[in-house]
């Protein structure tokens, strides 16, 4: 018997790979894919808001139906800063989307609350693709909301180096306090880090395959944005790792990950500040809060990107 559709609310910063990672929920139909919020990330919430609206309207009556609400436009502790250099001044590569359409009303963290509020306990899965300030917001001023979620999927973190600072992760590094709510908020955590998402390489070999699989406009703007990624100097210029997107492949298509129970904490003071300090073979006291994804079918993950991404419009 097939499962029923798990229910996501996704907190977004588009960004480049957001966008893929909304083009493959939509497209997917293990996932309910009930509202995207949106803080400032990868550029600033005045850009990620509109990207967001235009990625989901480009998909057409599916993306139009979800909501779309604009939230934190900076971190819990400290300044706002932006990477414009691997997602461009416009977030998307300088690939241009035609304007999606209105936001909805509200704040996100507030939005965020009522629709947990209105749900049973444990069904809700909440996604964070970026920054986790409007997540942590909604759980930190309701706590007792924590147990409508069933689980929290997270693009975050690293093993070993960092790749905003050389100890930490971009999105970690971008407002750690907020991801320490979301690791002690004591629902199942999974992690997405550096570690897993440098297995999806974006090649030009890659996005010719995907070119291949159809000539929707989701599909052919999807190619575009992977196409436009600058080579990463940490992969000899072979190619750009495809973070966001591998989230989302995980409650899509589990079988392609292995993964392990862990204990994840998050450094909040000195120049380690944004580092997730993952102890893998529990050597340490801290109990297993966490479930680390190790390691991906990349070849059946860009597939997997191919064959639903051509269903989109």
């Amino acid at each position: 018997m097939t499962a029923a559709p798990r229910t996501i609310l996704l907190d977004c910063d588009p960004g480049t790979d957001d966008a893929i990672a909304l083009w493959l929920a939509l497209a997917s139909p293990e996932i309910d894919l009930r509202l995207v919020t949106v803080a400032g990330g990868n550029v600033g919430l005045e850009k990620t808001l509109p990207n967001a609206r235009a990625v989901l309207g480009l998909a057409g009556a599916r993306g139009s139906a979800v909501p779309v609400v604009g939230g934190a436009d900076r971190p819990l502790v400290g300044a706002f800063r932006s990477e414009t250099q691997v997602h461009g001044e416009d977030g998307l590569g300088g690939v241009v989307l035609p304007e999606g359409p209105a936001a909805a009303p509200g704040l996100a963290a507030d939005v965020l609350r009522e629709r947990l509020r209105a749900a049973p306990p444990e069904s809700v899965t909440l996604v964070g693709l970026g920054p986790a300030t409007n997540l942590a917001l909604a759980l930190a001023t309701e706590p007792v909301l924590a147990g409508r979620v069933a689980e929290i999927v997270l693009m975050t973190g690293a093993v070993g180096e960092g790749n905003w600072t050389p100890a930490a992760e971009f999105n970690a590094a971008m407002d750690p306090e907020a991801l320490a709510v979301l690791l002690g908020c004591g629902r199942p955590v999974t992690l997405a880090t550096l570690d897993l998402t440098a297995q999806a390489l974006v090649t030009p070999a890659r996005v010719a395959a995907l070119r291949a699989c159809g000539g929707g406009r989701c599909l052919r703007a999807a190619a575009d944005i992977l196409a436009a990624l600058p080579p990463s100097r940490r992969f000899d210029g072979r190619g750009a790792p495809l973070h966001d997107p591998c989230a989302v492949a995980w409650l899509v298509a589990p079988a392609l990950f292995t993964h392990r129970s862990v204990s994840a904490a998050v450094v909040l003071e000195g120049p380690d500040r944004g580092r997730t300090r993952i102890d893998r073979w529990q050597r340490g006291p801290a109990p297993a809060n966490a479930r680390l994804l190790e390691r991906l079918d990349a070849d059946a993950f860009f597939a997997l990107l191919g064959e639903r991404l051509a269903t989109l419009g």
